[in-house]
């Protein structure tokens, strides 16, 4: 793929694309365990399954699955150990503030579109200086729909004031791909995220691949530049 043409704005997914949370969330899912006099797991086990929220970490921690009956209970539980411990050990990816400091002097607008809810999203952006210029975040709950579903791209190419198909969006999940195809968006899939353990990018059918975040700059040809 050549540099993206007619590029207004871009839309990124949060966990696995932009920070680490993968040591806060697997903390807590862990400290369910313990709780129970069970052993702890080691960190680069949760770490695949990030990206999957409280599904991946309680099938991690309890390899259970949202269809268990007692999985509900178990989800708020990680729920609040989670907003308790979410910004302890939560980490911006090498290259992302980079990233985020030469779109913003390029004048190009950017937001974020995760599945995660935004009884955790907005503490969490709002302590964070790095979306401080973020002109858009859209949280798993902000619209009826979460991805794979187009709508929450949609929203947040309205709250940018662009249209769809002059964004790109860029995650770790083959979700944030099928999304913003839907979304008639650019797709780039970020391989230095969480992937899950299974997943086969080149089955994507994203635009295009990054190994970290500065490689975005060189597949994007914002509009005011030759």
């Amino acid at each position: 793929m050549t540099a993206i043409g007619d590029l207004r704005a871009v839309l990124f997914d949060l966990d696995g694309t932009l920070i680490d949370s993968a040591p806060d969330l697997g903390a807590a899912a862990d400290e369910m365990r313990t709780d129970r006099g069970m052993a702890s797991i080691p960190l680069h086990r949760y770490r695949s399954m990030a990206g999957a929220g409280a599904r991946g970490m309680l099938g991690v921690a309890f390899d259970i699955t949202p269809e268990a009956p007692e999985f509900l209970a178990l989800r708020e539980e990680f729920f609040i150990k989670y907003e308790r411990r979410m910004l302890r050990n939560t980490l911006v990816f090498d290259g992302v503030p980079e990233l985020i400091t030469a779109l913003t002097f390029f004048g190009v607008p950017w937001g974020v579109v995760t599945n995660k809810s935004a009884r955790f999203t907005e503490p969490l952006t709002g302590a964070m200086p790095l979306f401080a210029t973020a002109g858009a975040v859209v949280s798993g709950d902000t619209t009826p729909f979460s991805k794979p579903h187009p709508e929450p791209l949609f929203e947040a190419a309205r709250r940018l004031g662009v249209d769809p198909t002059a964004c790109v969006y860029v995650g770790d999940d083959e979700r944030d791909i099928i999304a913003g195809r839907a979304a008639g968006m650019w797709t780039v899939a970020a391989t230095y995220g969480y992937l899950g353990v299974r997943a086969d990018v080149t089955l994507w059918q994203a635009d295009a691949t990054i190994s970290f975040p500065m490689a975005l700059l060189a597949l994007l040809k914002p509009a005011n530049q030759a």
